[in-house]
């Protein structure tokens, strides 16, 4: 009962997809360097760690190459390691005790 799904809908939604996202890059940059405190700056970075990692999986979709999931899975285990570290600087004012 399951038809295939239209590859140039697929397509379409993908390109579509990667626009957005990367508006939302541009969006979370603003954050960053206008952020008014320091916690907005580490939440607008963990965002834009968030956006690379979804750009990495759309551009592998776009692509049909595998290489591209494990590189979103590298993105996404760093920038969770950098969200944590800002975190713990701007709460405790330094990383490593």
């Amino acid at each position: 009962m399951s038809e295939a799904a239209d590859p140039a809908l697929l397509d379409a939604v993908v390109r579509g997809a990667l626009i957005v996202v990367s508006a939302l890059c541009v969006l979370c940059s603003y954050r960053v360097i206008r952020g008014p405190t320091n916690p907005d700056r580490v939440v607008a970075l963990d965002a834009i760690a968030t956006n690379v990692v979804a750009i990495a999986v759309l551009f592998a979709v776009q692509t049909d190459r595998g290489l591209f999931i494990t590189v979103s899975l590298v993105l996404a285990i760093i920038g969770f390691i950098a969200t944590v570290a800002g975190a713990k600087f701007v709460t405790e004012g330094e990383v490593i005790d």
